[in-house]
Order: C-alpha cells, then sequence, then structure tokens
C-alpha cells in the first residue's frame, strides 16, 4: 500500500454540482428551501424539505432516479479507480450525508473504493422518509470552530484522519476541496500534505487570500479532466520520492533518479477496498 491518503469532498468536487440543490430543485422546491433558509440551518432546512417532499406523495426512489442523474466527469471517476490502484487509500469528508453520497457512489461502481464516508447522517425511516441529520448534534453543544457550518467541523475529522494515517505509517495527505467548509481542513494539514482547491471556487479564493495560513503544497484544479491529471501526478511524485528515500541513502539521493508508477491498463486489475462503514 502507498503511504498516501487522498480525502475528497463531494459536492462540486466528485459530483459537478451541490447534491442538496440538484434534488432541491428537481423536485421544484427552490423557493421553499430558499425561505427555510432565512430560519434555519442548512442541514435542518434540507431535513424538512425531504419532509414535505415525502408529504406530497414522492417515493423515495424518485430521489434515488434523481441522484443517478447528478453530473459526474468520466476523468473523476478514472482518477479514483487510478489512485485506488497505486495503492492510495480513499476517504470522504462531506457536508452532503449518506443516502445522497452512497446512492451516487453504488449508481457508478464506485463505493468499494472509499474506505469511509464522513458526511452527516441520511436514512429512509418505516414511513419511506428520508430523514437527514447533523454530523455533529449542535443542539446539545458545540463543535467549537468558528469557521465552519454547526453541524460539521471538517477540519476536527481531518485531523483524526491525519493521526490514524500517521499511527498506520502513511506520509501524506492529499485533501480535494472546493467550498468555504474545506478550509478549516485545508489549514490543518502539514508540510508534508497536499491541498488540491478547485480554481475561482470559494476553498481557491481563501486559499490564495490567506497564503501564510497554508503549510500544505498547493496545486489547484479547474475541472474533472484537470483534477484527474494533477491528482495522479502528485501521487506518482510522491511514491517516486519515498521510494528514493526508502531505498538510497539521503547524501547519494540526488544521483538517482526514480522513476514514476504507470497507470493501470485496464479497470479489471483493480483490487478491492475496505467495506465502507453505514
Amino acid at each position: 500500500m502507498a503511504g498516501i491518503v487522498v480525502v475528497f469532498d463531494f459536492d462540486k468536487t466528485i459530483i459537478d454540482c451541490d447534491s442538496d440543490n440538484w434534488v432541491v430543485d428537481d423536485f421544484g422546491a427552490t423557493e421553499r428551501f430558499d425561505i427555510l433558509l432565512e430560519t434555519m440551518p442548512w442541514n435542518t432546512a434540507i431535513d424538512k424539505i425531504m419532509g414535505e417532499i415525502h408529504s406530497q406523495g414522492r417515493a423515495i426512489e424518485e430521489i434515488g432516479d434523481c441522484l443517478t442523474k447528478a453530473p459526474i466527469s468520466p476523468h473523476v471517476i478514472k482518477a479514483i479507480k487510478a489512485a485506488h490502484a497505486l495503492g492510495c487509500e480513499l476517504r470522504i469528508v462531506s457536508d452532503a450525508n449518506t443516502f445522497f453520497i452512497e446512492t451516487i457512489l453504488k449508481h457508478h461502481g464506485l463505493i468499494e473504493y472509499f474506505t469511509e464516508i464522513n458526511t452527516n447522517p441520511g436514512f429512509v425511516d418505516d414511513e419511506g422518509r428520508l430523514r437527514i441529520f447533523p454530523y455533529h448534534d449542535f443542539t446539545t453543544s458545540s463543535h467549537g470552530c468558528g469557521l465552519c457550518p454547526p453541524n460539521m467541523c471538517k477540519g476536527i475529522i481531518i485531523e483524526r484522519i491525519r493521526a490514524s494515517a500517521f499511527s498506520e505509517g502513511k506520509k501524506h495527505l492529499v485533501y480535494l476541496g472546493d467550498g468555504k467548509g474545506d478550509y478549516c481542513p485545508s489549514i490543518k494539514l502539514s508540510e508534508k500534505d497536499y491541498v488540491m482547491p478547485r480554481k475561482s471556487y470559494p476553498l481557491w479564493e481563501l486559499i490564495y487570500t490567506n497564503t501564510q495560513s497554508i503549510k500544505a503544497k498547493v496545486h489547484e484544479w479547474s475541472d474533472g479532466e484537470e483534477l484527474e491529471k494533477v491528482l495522479l501526478q502528485l501521487i506518482n511524485e510522491s511514491l517516486s520520492a519515498d521510494r528514493c528515500d526508502n531505498i538510497v541513502p539521503l547524501r547519494l539521493a540526488a544521483d538517482f533518479k526514480c522513476h514514476t508508477v504507470p497507470l493501470p491498463s485496464s479497470p479489471g486489475a483493480l483490487p478491492k477496498a475496505l467495506p465502507v462503514p453505514h
């Protein structure tokens, strides 16, 4: 296994839209959702909207069908499969919910590549109504981070992932994201890590207006094709550097050249990932 953990945001990173808005818009509830946001947090408003959609007689299967149509670049799919084939551990940290994320990943045959999905719990109750709850129960206590929404601090999650990865001998973490909520985890990264902000999105703007707060190496991307190219380049460079460190004494490292790891030629050679906990 490579000593690399790749952590993806989901909305506007793995998929090319916001999954909440995708469903809300498709069910004609955009105006109602905007009204709810005036008086309640986003996560609470989504749960409320899902209840109203259910009360209108819309089945959970309709929501699932809607989610399978969410746009995702074939380059992102290739990047996920290639990163896993190269031995990276893949995780998701997202402010979406388990039902939306798992439905989309299963539809595209991607869920087996991720060892962990950190997101808001989403499940179908006995009445067939989709319930969405906050990752962090802010009604009983605060997570204490002023940068993040009340229901989730991604920075706390990233600190746990980094500590776990380090204890397992992994050396690098790559974080990909786009939104304001991805800034907190980005500033938790070390000099050995990488952050990949989506160009011209809120995370990218925050990073480039607060450059001194970021220790990790920054590599921007603009679309699925560039995400694939940049991510696999970083993985190959990290693998090559680690291979040199393990084989060649530091004082002689400059005299040797390590080659990048070739990408898999066929999806059939891809290894199986650990089951995603639910």
